[in-house]
């Protein structure tokens, strides 16, 4: 199954279209974002910002301005301050998860992919992408 990351380069989801624009690979196993994103080698334009889950723990890109939600340290609180920042950095992350969202309504990107050709279970997860992109297209062409 291909892993749709929810950081904005495997899954690129761009917050003012909703589009996705990029996907990682598909890897056998359990394997961590971070993993992954190592793996991968992505390149970032200068000054992009990357919105992480705390799965990418650690993933800083060079010239590239991360936000990542800080976790609750163990036996403690977070400050107030902390708290805000973690709903901030949320208040821009659900708009990407909404974009996966959007491409896993079809059956054939969120179920058990029982095809035996391995090539295919990356074509169809980018044809789900591709639709969720056009009916993205759809809508703002609609609304003009």
């Amino acid at each position: 199954r291909p892993s749709l990351k929810s950081f904005t380069h495997p899954c690129r989801g761009d917050r003012r279209t909703r589009k996705i624009k990029a996907l990682s690979r598909t890897r056998p196993g359990k394997t961590s974002d971070k993993r992954t994103a190592d793996e991968e080698d992505y390149h970032f334009p200068a000054r992009s910002k990357l919105w992480k889950d705390t799965g990418f723990q650690g993933y800083e890109p060079p010239k590239v301005r991360t936000y990542q939600p800080k976790k609750k340290p163990p036996k403690g609180e977070l400050t107030a301050a902390e708290k805000a920042t973690n709903q901030a950095i949320s208040r821009k992350r659900v708009r990407i998860e909404h974009s996966i969202g959007g491409a896993k309504v079809f059956h054939i990107a969120r179920d058990v992919f029982r095809n035996r050709r391995d090539e295919y279970v990356d074509l169809s997860f980018e044809t789900a992408c591709g639709l969720h992109n056009l009916r993205c297209d759809y809508r703002l062409s609609a609304g003009a």
